[in-house]
């Protein structure tokens, strides 16, 4: 075996990680993605959760009505006014994996976190943690630095109400620039209220408190872009159980939160497809009909909330419900207690199945236009004459195509300089002929009637399904432009109108291209922000040339090359669940010009000339 094959692979490789340094080494396994704050499922606020739960389980136990929170910068401070921890444990519960009351039905019932590892991950991923537990008149206060142990002290509490307090700073070794951002903490405890009849949150001074449960969170749901309902929201609401829905005429597709023992379980699980099946089967039932689910809860705004002695998650944050034993007896819970509301408020019922009706009416509809724009596509021509295609295709169920991407690009110009450069067995285009229709306001038919909009859908392959999609990473190329930017949110709105599980699963990419060419006779830079075309321009000197690209056709293709080959910059879309988006894609891309006209010159900084 040549030299430079070996590998000195003996027992000193082997290592065995305590507890403490396998999560600091293996972050992502604890609290999933890192991040800077700027996404609702970043770190900071992970470790924020794995506090409060802590809290939350204290009032679902029937102990404290209270949770104050503190935020300044990075420094965070919950206190609870529950049971507080036993005094003999504190330092074990917040330092020693698989140490916890929570394994024991008698103290913790309905506990979100079961593994015993929620608080301890904060501990050891702080820069400085402090725990102090307040019981019968005494404490016991330990402070750590890195999940390692600092001080430990005891005494008299004198007349401190009995409870828990956290403090912690997220450690910036790990958490490199991150900021809490009021907007996601709020939202959290919003959800908290919800959830927790009755218990109140302040967070900074606001407070945080729900009366009527899911039916709250519902209601502010339609507020956020002013939807109407079409009957008022169904709400049933016992200790096992809570759901709360409606209607509405101006939606697309469906809206709904799920949660298991006040955990929001964004991907759903056992627990939101036992509630469809039930809601399917009592509404086929009640109609003596036989609709399809997809019909059923077109236009629907709701969100389903169980309890739940054993959750078991499909990972440590708890995004997926995976108990399938629940489901049998939850599809019958629901089923009942819809046909016994729909027996009692038929002026609902007979709503709900009208509605229904007029999008299954739609839905034969839609597939007449289908048809006519697969005969029209194929009287046409048998290819997509917008595409230059690739050999490699993305198969997932194969684990084929890895690496395999689609540039959708803006006129020939910009094309060219990537047909030129790129790798033509993974790298794919798809050229548009101008501005994209917006399809904000349009229903999901003018995705067929527009050839543009048809071809698109054809080329990725996503027209059935997007289980056929035919590259891991769609990539809008567009320029650095004004134009090019109103093209990039213009796509941005297609795939989020209409295939937004594309961008929910990762697929959706920005290219991002060097706005400046900066050089003089012995070095050339490429600069993606002004800040970066000012510092090179410095360093280069006096005989700097500095050189704008107003678009990508003005980038010669030996240049380009560089910028999709293996250094190229991509900018995830990232997805937000359409009931946090809708708001902000209705505002800037619905029919509102008056109201965006006046925001527009209100925040409108012009620059200054020196």
């Amino acid at each position: 075996m040549a030299e430079s094959k070996k590998h000195n692979y003996d027992e000193s490789k082997i290592k065995t990680l305590s507890s403490l340094e396998h999560i600091r080494l293996r972050t992502g396994m604890y609290i999933g993605r890192i991040g800077d704050g700027s996404h609702y499922d970043d770190g900071c606020y992970i470790l924020l959760k794995e506090v409060i739960d802590n809290a939350i389980d204290e009032y679902i136990m029937g102990f404290g009505k209270e949770v104050q929170i503190g935020i300044q910068d990075r420094s965070v401070s919950v206190r609870d006014f529950g049971r507080g921890i036993p005094l003999g444990k504190v330092v074990d519960c917040v330092s020693k994996i698989n140490t916890g009351a929570k394994y024991n039905d008698d103290v913790f019932q309905f506990s979100v976190g079961l593994n015993g590892v929620g608080t301890k991950a904060v501990n050891a991923l702080s820069k400085v943690f402090l725990v102090r537990s307040i019981r019968e008149g005494k404490y016991v206060e330990a402070s750590f630095k890195q999940g390692k142990l600092k001080s430990n002290k005891d005494g008299k509490s004198g007349n401190e109400p009995d409870g828990t307090l956290i403090e912690f700073e997220p450690d910036p070794d790990i958490f490199k620039e991150v900021e809490f951002r009021p907007e996601h903490v709020e939202k959290r405890l919003r959800h908290y209220s919800y959830l927790n009849t009755g218990l109140k949150l302040v967070y900074n001074g606001k407070t945080f408190q729900s009366r009527n449960g899911l039916l709250d969170l519902v209601m502010e749901d339609l507020q956020a872009d002013g939807s109407e309902p079409i009957y008022p929201p169904l709400h049933y609401s016992e200790k096992m159980l809570e759901f709360c829905f409606t209607h509405t005429n101006s939606r697309y597709g469906e809206t709904f939160y799920s949660f298991v023992n006040g955990q929001y379980t964004s991907d759903g699980g056992t627990h939101l497809s036992a509630f469809r099946e039930g809601l399917l089967k009592a509404v086929n039932e009640y109609g003596r009909e036989k609709f399809e689910g997809d019909d059923v809860r077109e236009a629907m705004v709701g969100a389903v909330s169980i309890r739940l002695k054993d959750p078991v998650f499909e990972s440590q944050t708890k995004n997926k419900l995976g108990n399938t034993e629940i489901r049998t007896e939850l599809v019958n819970r629901v089923r009942e207690e819809l046909l016994h509301f729909f027996n009692r408020n038929k002026e609902i019922a007979e709503k709900i199945i009208a509605k229904v009706q007029d999008t299954r009416q739609l839905r034969k509809e839609l597939q007449e236009v289908k048809k006519l724009a697969r005969e029209r596509a194929k009287a046409i021509t048998i290819r997509i004459p917008q595409l230059k295609d690739c050999k490699v295709h993305f198969d997932k169920s194969k684990g084929k195509g890895k690496g395999s991407m689609i540039f959708i690009t803006e006129g020939q110009s910009a094309a060219g300089s990537i047909v030129s450069t790129r790798d033509v067995n993974t790298q794919a285009i798809f050229v548009l002929k101008g501005k994209p229709l917006n399809v904000w306001d349009l229903k999901r038919d003018i995705v067929y009637k527009n050839d543009e909009m048809y071809n698109l859908m054809r080329s990725l392959d996503i027209e059935d399904t997007l289980e056929n999609l035919r590259y891991e990473r769609v990539i809008l190329a567009t320029d650095a432009d004004v134009d090019g930017l109103h093209i990039r949110n213009l796509l941005i709105t297609y795939f989020f109108r209409f295939f937004d599980q594309l961008v929910h699963d990762g697929h959706l990419f920005v290219l991002e291209t060097p706005l400046f060419r900066t050089r003089n006779k012995e070095q050339t830079l490429y600069c993606y922000s002004e800040a970066e075309r000012d510092e090179s321009a410095k360093k280069l000197g006096k005989s700097c040339e500095i050189t704008r690209f107003k678009g990508l056709g003005e980038i010669s293709p030996n240049e380009f090359k560089q910028f999709i080959g293996p250094q190229m910059r991509l900018s995830q879309v990232e997805y937000a669940p359409k009931h946090d988006a809708s708001g902000i894609l209705g505002f800037y891309m619905g029919k509102n010009t008056p109201e965006r006209k006046d925001y527009i010159m209100e925040n409108l900084v012009v620059p200054v000339e020196d």
